[in-house]
């Protein structure tokens, strides 16, 4: 069986080449529709457990990922987090020499999971400033 991770590079080339050849609005799009089509799962256990229903979806996805991170639920400060230590996806293209990772690669965990999460009223905070290092920090909060 392949694994997720084996997506990687093809995911990274067609994210390329879609900025390249109707520019990276198109990228944009095709992130919305996936965002509004595919996480369903994500949208129905943050609906109906808020925070905890976030706990659950990312310690299945990121688990079966091989991610290296620690997840935060604080439920009497309304907060969840990751902390993503080694991402396996970018550090996958970052270990590649053949080709050059899209260069807003990491763009897709902002948008995809943001557009599920804030209309259900959540505060969605993600911290990019490690991605040339295969880490970034997301946080979840309930609103007030």
């Amino acid at each position: 069986m392949i694994s997720c991770t084996e997506f990687i590079p093809a995911y990274s080339e067609f994210f390329s080449w879609l900025d390249r050849h109707d520019g990276p609005q198109a990228v944009t799009d095709f992130w919305e529709y996936l965002s509004d089509h595919f996480l369903d799962n994500l949208r129905d256990l943050a609906a109906a457990k808020g925070l905890a229903g976030c706990y659950e979806y990312w310690s299945h996805t990121l688990n079966e990922e091989a991610a290296d991170f620690v997840m935060t639920l604080d439920e009497d400060k309304g907060v969840f987090s990751i902390d993503m230590k080694a991402c396996p996806s970018k550090g996958r293209l970052l270990q590649l020499s053949q080709m050059k990772p899209y260069a807003n690669y990491c763009g897709h965990c902002d948008l995809l999971y943001r557009r599920v999460l804030e209309p259900l009223g959540f505060i969605y905070e993600y911290d990019m400033s490690g991605i040339d290092e295969a880490r970034c920090r997301l946080s979840i909060r309930r609103s007030q």
